[in-house]
């Protein structure tokens, strides 16, 4: 009995000592995070918390508190597709990935010319 007893102590002891360094080994990879992977984690944790999936990332940056996004979200469907509602949304990322703020910057049908400043801004 004291030896079932040692062995899942033993094992408990052994994935708490893993879980603890798979935790040491994202903290040190957190920085590490490429352009793909911080698009991905921005789009994913938009569509949660919206609800709505992204069509596209208009725009990207490194900033000095992390990452910053525009991106293009589908809102509305309409018929015809040319018009449906389309938003761009500002996302703030810190520099894990993890999403740190967004806002919606502006609204447009999907046919309609874009009259504002180059670059998306």
């Amino acid at each position: 009995m004291s030896n079932t007893s040692n062995t899942s102590d033993s094992q408990s002891s052994q994935s708490s000592s893993n879980s603890s360094k798979g935790r040491r080994k994202s903290e040190t990879d957190d920085d590490e995070l490429g352009p793909m992977d911080v698009l991905r984690q921005a789009r994913g944790q938009l569509a949660e918390l919206t609800g709505m999936e992204a069509e596209s990332v208009s725009s990207f940056e490194r900033t000095d508190d992390g990452w910053s996004l525009e991106i293009e979200v589908l809102e509305l469907v309409r018929v015809p597709d040319t018009m449906s509602l389309l938003a761009s949304y500002e996302v703030t990322l810190d520099p894990r990935g993890e999403l740190t703020g967004y806002r919606r910057v502006r609204r447009y049908e999907r046919g309609r010319a874009d009259t504002r400043k180059p670059g998306g801004r």
